[in-house]
């Protein structure tokens, strides 16, 4: 590998990095990771930080994690590649499917479709969504209703569905036929009140007139995460998915839960969906199915939607959808040691656990610093929201966020800023005292970004 003053030099000159502007990243270089174990990071400059982003919202078992590492080496010893289309398929494929059908049987979810990451799996669903319709003789139900806030990837599917419009204006017209209700945000929200089951009633009934105006029979899902994450850790009243599920077997919409953040534990729960009491026709994993050791994904189908594909023998049965790197057997491998992991170490539970101290310590937070308008989270998925008014609910400026950021940096912790948000995502085997060296690097930060 090239050497470090090589990296330096080179860093971002060759290459455009996701999620970022070019010009941007050329005038200020991103960070450089060169190394991981454990829980913790090493940059370039051999500066240890303590990982509370998690990768990207994937590392749940921290980067240490041998039997995931041996999977993918004895998996490329053997197999290193071959296609799941139709007339070939590999050993671990078939056993993945068949625990993930356990792990998802409480779920009500019985059959998967392998995908190579979050936004292949948002693609997928939102095509076999319509599909199945289809195959039900009601061709017309090709709609989709989503949240405003909410985040679903990035292709044409994925961006059209998005609720925020920094990942949809550059790239549009998109996909027709897309609704938005407002987000289930206690914080912001158009309905005068912080209350939040209020708050869920209020947007069950634009649900309810938005399907009486569209009409039910052109509306084919509603697709929304159990914890809204890119979109700002928002998080719902327990009401509130029970709620969009109930309207949406009233009216025959499929509901599909995009828990490519939320599946295998993050929220405290194995799934976002179980957490509120919920079960979906399809979700969307991806992410910590691998502990983000190899891009790969899956989409999960309950028992009624399999039952009108499989029994359908007309070629429009046929899913004419796929990607080459679909069941990949290493990454089913990995994936295969990931769940296996997972249960050992019950993730959820520590999840549940340290989350409940890390939002402690964030409200403790905004009780301190004036800069901090609310505090939020689920499990170990948490937010900090930074105002430089509370009475207004004045955003911070992007200067006072990159202080928060730097300072956080400079003292030993990695965040990520989105927004006027800071962002924590950890590793799901994170300890009491990793929470609090997460709370005190805040703090430091907070308390620099007062003056400027």
């Amino acid at each position: 590998m090239r050497d470090s003053n090589f990296l330096l030099e080179n860093n971002a000159r060759h290459l455009w990095h996701p999620m970022a502007h070019p010009a941007e990243m050329r005038k200020n270089p991103p960070r450089i990771v060169a190394a991981a174990d454990g829980v913790e990071i090493v940059d370039v400059h051999g500066q240890r930080l303590l990982d509370g982003v998690g990768g990207l919202w994937n590392v749940n078992l921290g980067y240490s994690c041998d039997p995931v590492k041996q999977a993918i080496r004895d998996q490329l010893e053997d197999l290193p590649y071959y296609s799941a289309f139709r007339g070939t398929t590999t050993s671990p494929l078939i056993e993945l499917s068949y625990e993930l059908a356990e792990w998802f049987r409480e779920d009500g979810l019985v059959r998967s479709f392998f995908t190579s990451g979050g936004s292949d799996s948002v693609e997928t669903a939102l095509r076999l969504a319509r599909q199945y319709h289809k195959l039900n003789g009601q061709p017309e139900r090709t709609k989709f209703i989503a949240l405003k806030k909410g985040y679903h990837g990035t292709h044409f599917g994925g961006a059209s569905v998005n609720g925020n419009s920094n990942f949809r204006r550059a790239y549009e017209p998109l996909l027709p036929g897309v609704l938005h209700l407002p987000a289930p945000f206690t914080y912001r929200n158009p309905f005068n009140t912080a209350d939040g089951a209020e708050i869920a009633q209020a947007i069950a009934r634009q649900f309810e007139e938005e399907i009486a105006f569209q009409g039910a029979d052109t509306i084919a899902a509603l697709i929304m995460e159990p914890v809204l994450g890119a979109g700002g850790v928002i998080v719902p009243h327990e009401t509130f998915m029970p709620l969009m599920r109930a309207i949406c077997d009233r009216h025959g919409i499929l509901l599909i839960a995009d828990e490519v953040i939320t599946a295998f534990g993050r929220t405290g729960a194995w799934t976002g969906s179980r957490l509120w009491g919920v079960k979906p026709d399809l979700i969307c994993t991806a992410k910590a199915i691998t502990n983000g050791y190899f891009p790969f994904g899956a989409v999960m189908i309950a028992q009624k939607v399999a039952d009108v594909f499989e029994g359908n023998d007309s070629s429009l049965g046929s899913i004419g959808h796929g990607y080459t790197y679909s069941g990949h057997p290493v990454g089913a491998a990995a994936a295969l040691a990931t769940l296996k992991e997972t249960k050992r170490l019950n993730v959820a539970a520590n999840a549940a656990e340290r989350g409940e101290e890390l939002l402690a310590g964030l409200v403790r937070l905004q009780e301190k610093h004036a800069l901090v308008g609310d505090a939020r989270g689920k499990g170990l998925m948490c937010a900090l929201e930074l105002v430089s008014d509370r009475s207004s609910k004045t955003s911070a400026s992007k200067q006072v966020v990159q202080k928060v950021y730097d300072t956080a940096y400079e003292a030993g912790v990695m965040v990520r800023t989105s927004g006027a948000n800071i962002i924590l995502s950890p590793p799901l085997v994170i300890t009491a005292e990793h929470v609090n060296r997460i709370l005190s690097a805040l703090d430091a930060g907070l308390s620099a970004a007062a003056g400027v």
